[in-house]
């Protein structure tokens, strides 16, 4: 399950979209021949009642909970209240923060085990040990799996799935699927679902996290695998549109063309939208991409001052980051871009010229977003050694320097979001990409 957001959080519920890391894990356990009911109640965002009311009325052996930063206050309070109602019953947290920080989440004896990292496997095997009545000797030895055992905190290191085609379609008919948002601006097309085929990052950005859960290695699910799933997605939820989430999704350019062809192949009438670098992407898949569907690619630009980019250590420069843009152009296809503002030992000026360079770039969708410094990453190492912060809320990081603090940021932020939307070149594009009905429908 997940957890319902906390009442007052930076990141809010930026979008209603499925939670497709715990759908792989319940997916995986149903193969195993478990029964499973899911709860999205980050999205449903149902009172403690309710989900007490669905404990007493299941009455799991197991209990598994969905855990970030943002709601580890949340995973706590549910935890204990599965313990007050049941207290045979297993709880198991896993995602983001318990791979980071198992012992933050270990301390708090109502969770009784850790999934670290990719969950599919360490939970099914955690899972039959469980109800076979296992030793806890046996169990303290399951790969990516912390617990405590003979007065000790034991954590594996967690083993890869080096083969995803193995991992089974997200269970998605575990979950209230009429809730989440299928439409995305992205795309014309409606509706929209979301598939992750690629995990694991080479990369060593310094702002970043997401290698801790993933490894180094990028690992994709095969073209054939993936084509397959989304004509599973069209027959059984109507599917006409994709937004391929994932940071890297063209690292692997042949595998990328041979994706595209199939696509073209099997006659799948999508459009799709996908993540990828600057660096990754070249005229001739370009291409590709865009005769099997492809309308619209984000890259995470970050910054628009190189000082700043070389400090998040991206390995990108200015002159790649207009390049890439005007190759999309070149060949049809949309852009979206999205910007950090506050980072340590960034300036107010550096935010200026990363707002300018966005003005110039002129994407077809741009963000900025506040950095806040989170667990694991080299700068969340920084941040805390140095002291450029001026709290902590549950782990994260709210960076305050010399130049701003993360109020001023906000209002930049704020200042830099109103003032790129409301141009009239960028209202009349909205216009003529979106329709003048759907455009006024979005001002309400």
């Amino acid at each position: 399950m997940t957890t319902a957001p906390p009442v007052k959080s930076p990141w809010g519920v930026p979008a209603r979209i499925p939670p497709l890391g715990l759908a792989y894990v319940a997916a995986s356990l149903e193969k195993a021949g478990f029964q499973v009911e899911m709860l999205d109640n980050y999205q449903l965002n149902e009172p403690i009642d309710y989900v007490k009311q669905a404990i007493q009325r299941l009455a799991p052996k197991i209990v598994g909970i969905s855990c970030s930063s943002v709601t580890y206050q949340r995973c706590i309070e549910t935890a204990k209240i599965v313990k007050e109602l049941l207290p045979s019953c297993k709880v198991v947290v896993g995602g983001w923060h318990p791979s980071y920080m198992p012992d933050s989440m270990l301390q708090h004896l109502e969770i009784d085990y850790v999934v670290m990292g990719e969950g599919e496997n360490a939970m099914v095997e955690l899972a039959t040990l469980i109800t076979k009545g296992a030793e806890d000797k046996a169990i303290a030895s399951i790969p990516g799996v912390a617990c405590r055992y003979e007065g000790k905190t034991v954590k594996n290191a967690p083993k890869i799935i080096s083969d995803l085609d193995k991992v089974p379609y997200p269970a998605r008919h575990l979950l209230p699927m009429h809730i989440y948002d299928r439409r995305i601006g992205y795309l014309s097309a409606q509706p929209v679902d979301v598939m992750n085929v690629i995990r694991g990052c080479p990369y060593d950005c310094n702002y970043c996290e997401t290698k801790k859960i993933w490894g180094h290695k990028c690992r994709a699910f095969s073209p054939l695998r993936v084509v397959e799933e989304l004509e599973y997605m069209i027959k059984k939820y109507g599917s006409k549109g994709i937004y391929f989430i994932g940071d890297n999704f063209t690292i692997n350019k042949k595998q990328t063309i041979e994706l595209c062809q199939l696509i073209k192949a099997h006659g799948l009438d999508l459009q799709w939208a996908c993540d990828t670098r600057v660096d990754l992407i070249s005229p001739d898949l370009l291409r590709e991409m865009k005769s099997a569907g492809c309308r619209t690619i984000f890259f995470g630009i970050q910054s628009g001052s190189q000082r700043i980019l070389d400090k998040l250590n991206t390995h990108t420069s200015l002159e790649q980051i207009v390049q890439a843009i005007q190759l999309c152009r070149q060949e049809g296809i949309h852009v979206a871009c999205s910007f950090m503002l506050g980072i340590p030992g960034e300036t107010v000026e550096d935010m200026k010229t990363t707002y300018r360079f966005a003005k110039k770039l002129d994407p077809d969708w741009c963000t900025f977003y506040v950095f806040i410094a989170c667990p694991e990453s080299n700068l969340y190492e920084e941040v805390l050694r140095m002291g450029l912060y001026d709290r902590l809320e549950d782990f994260l990081a709210f960076v305050k320097t010399s130049e701003f603090d993360y109020e001023a940021v906000v209002e930049i932020q704020q200042r830099f979001q109103r003032s790129f939307n409301t141009s009239p070149k960028r209202i009349l594009r909205k216009i003529r990409r979106e329709g003048f009905l759907t455009f006024l429908k979005s001002l309400r």
